[in-house]
């Protein structure tokens, strides 16, 4: 019967609140790297998304190439600043055709193809 008294003891101490509290601290730790892996497996499978989408043909205005016409043209509109203040910050901006020729030099090769290195030692 003497163990309850201890058990006693122990409660008025304050041993149980001390036990209560390093299993939530336990668990919030838990949590929160649980989260982070998550994040961390969603940023890897968004950086595998991207590096498996053919690259995008777009022109030096940023303007997509389908854009363009045949003699190089681009038919999309941007914001040219017409007004500007003190300390040459645009104020007013007009709508104007963009005004870029389209890029012509070498394009890149769509896909590359190469045989796997093998040893036949």
């Amino acid at each position: 019967m003497e163990w309850i008294w201890w058990i006693f003891v122990f409660f008025i101490v304050g041993g149980f609140g001390w036990i209560a509290d390093t299993g939530r601290t336990a668990l919030r730790t838990r949590h929160e790297r649980r989260i982070e892996r998550f994040k961390l497996q969603e940023h890897e499978r968004l950086a595998l998304e991207q590096a498996n989408k053919p690259p995008e043909p777009v022109c030096g205005c940023s303007h997509h190439l389908a854009k363009h016409d045949r003699q190089g043209k681009c038919h999309e509109d941007v914001e040219a600043p017409m007004e500007w203040d003190e300390n040459k910050k645009p104020l007013r901006f007009e709508r104007r055709q963009c005004n870029c020729q389209q890029y012509i030099g070498p394009q890149p090769l769509s896909q590359i193809y190469a045989d796997e290195l093998t040893d036949l030692d």
